[in-house]
């Protein structure tokens, strides 16, 4: 094996003090709620506007003992063991004569552990919603439970207060409820820890020793947390890589499908870059640490899914209106349904009264309404980071199932991005190997694709590169710089133009290879055309099938490249692309996305290079491709960790799936509301003599809960291939 044309192995990377560089973690114990992603705080708590508990904003990759989850599971088992004697008074009467003596006390024996301490969470929730002018379904929950509680207590310790009327209690009706919303709890806390297991799955794939490779060529097996920055890994067939890094010795078939979803190895060489916990094939490496710890692809995954989860959709914004109006409301209308009891109902109006108010306030509970959303997104955003789809937030998935024309830069999204040399033609004057030396040396630096085939050319011919001082890039036209006291360009007829060097003699020498659909690089030294340089960049596989089902799908298709437009023509021509703009440098192509935008299109932009990141910043969805760049993947909404256009198929189905999931949710919960909450004040009473009880009305409660849980949990079994 030998070891690549990359940085030597003395050539380290150190900061100032020459020690090796690890990432400090960053959002530790930060707490954020899941339904209000703007309220974060340091440490656990309860959110102020809805109530739940906060949950982590950084996934521990270890699975730690969800504290809310074991308490409310331990007063959910407590609520229901004492509520089991109140459901069945009746029988516990006939075992023992005696307590019927005492019914009231009996019960009042019971059924207080259960409400102060079972319900307890539930109480200080709603006192705290009533504090900071935020009614919520704790509110509604408080109320109902402790009109229950308060007046049985009531009836139970002060009977002459009532004659000889001897009103009911209410016990089992504030017990039962007590323990069905425990039940509720727990269910919809497990739901959502499935979420962030998805995620620990995914460390979990990760291996937890690396082989390092010390500078007197010594090598030893330390934790995976002791990796840093530049350390050299060797990496042996059939592990796991264990840190993000670049091959500097060996070549092998790399199993990737843990990140992009794809059970195809893909061939890695010396230079090109490797991500942790995917598998190495039949090949040894040698590797160079680049990202370690949370800086590795596999962590920022996971911290864009976590992140995408807590993110609110745009449509949540209805749910949250709605409830800012719906808990007062629900609170009149329990007041009103208890007043019309009071007054026109029939005896015992009292009992009429209290039961039916009480129903009122725990049907309405407005959870169900809450997780609509929330749920939906954090499977959705779980299900599309398992196929390779990563998902900034969830204002992009649901902008995203809205558009309707996508424009597509050229190189690195429709084509492979690893174009190779195919000729270097100079100018009479000028000497290829020279000339090729001056253009590679410049072009060292650079992360653009074309750039990077011409240092491989180079590297195969074998000659040695020099230093190239006063480097500037311009974005969508080239590069500029001194190389052994010359001033090269590098770059297309533009860049040439724009530093008054006569381009028309290369643009000739161009046409025949841009008519095969090559990319042409025109070069000049000393302010004199000295040559071109022609780079052959293949369409992807599956760039053909993807472009048909996009446009299958009713988008309208516009490609957007810096390349000249004989290039354009031939790939677009290719793929059946009949829009299409050439030669735009990034400012062009912000340009041509607002005049559609102006249109009334809503426009996706996918691409992968620095060129590209204005276009998917100013894009109402911008969609990165894996293999691209840091900045285009931070500028995007959406990006396919693969950069394969299928992934983008799979997201556009995914978009479709989760906002059709978030409607149903959305639908249920209102009419479940809109036809619960007159049935429990009342209203068939007259006619058919229907009642709905309190117990059963937290049951109803409950169960609409879990039903939008389980409805959004289907997610992710739908098919998207």
């Amino acid at each position: 094996m030998t070891r690549c044309e990359q940085k030597p192995i003395s050539d380290r990377c150190c900061d100032k003090a020459g020690s090796r560089i690890k990432p400090v973690p960053i959002n530790d114990g930060i707490y954020t709620c899941p339904m209000h992603p703007a309220v974060r705080q340091v440490g656990a708590g309860e959110c102020p506007v809805c109530g739940m508990a906060l949950e982590p904003e950084k996934i521990s990759r270890v699975a730690a003992p969800d504290a809310e989850m074991i308490s409310m599971r331990w007063r959910f088992w407590f609520a229901a063991i004492f509520s089991m004697p109140l459901v069945f008074w009746d029988a516990v009467e006939a075992l023992y004569p005696l307590v019927s003596d005492y019914k009231n006390v009996a019960q009042f024996a019971l059924a207080t552990p259960v409400v102060l301490w079972g319900a307890w969470p539930f109480f200080v929730r709603a006192a705290r919603s009533v504090l900071n002018h935020s009614l919520n379904m704790f509110t509604l929950i408080g109320l109902g439970v402790g009109t229950a509680y308060g007046y049985s207590s009531i009836v139970a310790w002060f009977p002459q207060w009532f004659g000889d009327i001897g009103p009911a209690v209410y016990f089992e009706s504030a017990c039962v409820i007590t323990a069905l919303v425990l039940l509720g709890q727990v269910l919809e806390l497990k739901a959502r820890a499935k979420t962030g297991d998805a995620l620990r799955a995914l460390f979990d794939m990760a291996p937890k020793i690396a082989r390092i490779v010390r500078d007197d060529g010594s090598e030893e097996d330390i934790p995976v947390t002791d990796v840093m920055v530049c350390d050299l890994l060797r990496v042996r067939p059939g592990e796991k890589l264990p840190v993000d890094g670049i091959i500097i010795e060996g070549s092998s078939f790399i199993d990737e499908s843990m990140l992009t979803g794809e059970s195809m190895p893909v061939e890695k060489r010396c230079g090109d870059k490797v991500s942790g916990a995917t598998v190495n094939g039949g090949g040894g490496l040698l590797i160079r640490a680049e990202r370690v710890g949370d800086e590795t692809m596999m962590a920022q995954i996971v911290a864009m899914v976590a992140a995408a989860q807590r993110s609110k959709a745009p449509i949540q914004r209805v749910a949250d209106i709605v409830a800012g109006y719906f808990v007062p409301t629900v609170i009149a209308v329990a007041a009103l349904t208890a007043a019309c009891w009071w007054i026109w109902g029939p005896e015992p109006k009292l009992a009429f009264a209290l039961l039916n108010s009480i129903a009122v306030l725990i049907i309405a509970c407005p959870c169900a309404l809450g997780l609509a959303t929330p749920m939906s997104i954090m499977v959705g955003a779980g299900r599309a980071a398992r196929e390779g789809i990563l998902v900034k937030d969830a204002a992009a998935l649901e902008k995203f199932e809205k558009i309707d024309t996508l424009v597509i830069d050229k190189t690195g999204t429709l084509t492979e991005g690893k174009p190779h040399l195919v000729e270097l033609l100079p100018l009479e004057g000028f000497e290829k190997n020279g000339l090729l030396r001056l253009v590679g040396s410049l072009e060292r630096g650079s992360e653009h694709p074309l750039a990077a085939a011409i240092v491989r050319g180079v590297s195969e011919q074998r000659l040695g590169l020099i230093t190239a001082v006063d480097v500037q890039a311009f974005p969508g036209m080239g590069v500029k710089g001194c190389v052994n006291g010359n001033e090269v360009l590098v770059g297309n007829a533009t860049l040439l133009r724009t530093n008054n060097v006569p381009a028309e003699a290369l643009e000739k020498m161009a046409e025949p290879f841009r008519a095969d659909g090559q990319t042409v690089v025109f070069i000049a030294v000393n302010n004199k055309p000295a040559g071109i340089a022609a780079v052959a960049d293949s369409v992807k596989d599956t760039t053909a099938d993807a472009i048909l089902e996009l446009r299958n799908d009713g988008l309208r298709l516009v490609m957007l490249t810096g390349d000249n437009a004989a290039t354009a023509f031939a790939i677009s021509r290719q793929l059946g692309i009949e829009e299409f703009e050439a030669e735009m440098l990034p400012a062009d192509k912000v340009d041509v996305i607002k005049k559609l935008q102006h249109q009334g299109r809503k426009v996706a932009v996918a691409g992968d290079g620095i060129n590209d990141a204005p276009a998917l910043a100013v894009a109402d969805v911008g969609i990165a491709m894996g293999n691209g760049t840091d900045i285009a993947m931070e500028s995007a909404g959406i990006t396919l960790v693969k950069g394969d256009l299928m992934g983008l198929v799979r997201a556009r189905r995914l978009s479709h799936e989760v906002m059709r999931n978030i409607k149903q949710n959305l639908f249920f919960a209102f009419v479940y509301n809109i036809i619960g909450v007159p049935v429990a004040a009342g209203v068939l009473y007259p006619e058919f003599g229907i009642l709905l009880s309190p117990i059963i009305a937290s049951a109803a409660m409950s169960f609409s809960s879990v039903s939008v849980i389980a409805n959004a949990l289907r997610l992710g079994r739908i098919k998207l291939r």
